[in-house]
């Protein structure tokens, strides 16, 4: 998808990534810190500094945009871990959380994508890809926390029971319900496009 249909002429429609960057701001926070940070508000600084920005930046696809989003919103969660840490710059926490946002970003894309995407084929698919972003959030919260640890983070339903404080026969019920409300709502959206 061009730029354009991604801003208005102003400048940059940041309502449009939010649930994107909400998203990728869970998976990306340490799990210590989720109790002292709400990843709205990372997610919010992120669209902040990337409306700021959006006058310098030179992308021409969708695709773009949101790889230019992930590198502000990794940066975002880089400092808020040394903020909490006290800890001096450290190069090898930025790049794990910039390979953890990438990687949960490329297993949602993975979770939507055709073996061999084409140009167009990856312009929907960055869509669908907001469009995912933005039903998980509209999931209960338990719910969008056991899918996102399942599909994005590749545990098993035993690892998640023991992070989530519940039995694995709750996981897998709240990963059904889960993903059976994630497609109703991807369908819908679907008919209605």
């Amino acid at each position: 998808m061009p730029v354009s249909s991604a801003s208005n002429k102003t400048g940059f429609l940041p309502e449009r990534y939010r649930s994107y960057l909400r998203f990728l701001a869970a998976s990306g926070l340490d799990v210590r810190l989720r109790a002292k940070v709400d990843a709205s508000d990372i997610a919010q600084q992120t669209l902040l500094q990337a409306h700021r920005g959006f006058g310098e930046f030179r992308g021409t696809t969708e695709a773009e945009i949101l790889a230019w989003l992930r590198k502000i919103l990794s940066r975002n969660l880089a400092q808020v871990a040394r903020d909490y840490r006290r800890d001096k710059r450290n190069i090898d926490l930025e790049h794990s959380i910039h390979q953890s946002i990438n990687t949960s970003s490329a297993r949602l894309a993975e979770w939507l994508a055709a073996s061999e995407p084409t140009p167009s084929q990856n312009a929907v698919v960055s869509e669908r890809l907001l469009i995912l972003c933005a039903a998980m959030e509209s999931l209960p919260e338990m719910q969008r926390e056991a899918v996102r640890l399942h599909y994005c983070e590749q545990l098993k339903l035993k690892e998640i029971a023991v992070q989530m404080d519940r039995t694995t026969g709750s996981v897998a019920g709240l990963l059904k319900r889960g993903m059976n409300e994630l497609r109703l709502k991807m369908t819908d959206e679907e008919r209605a496009e």
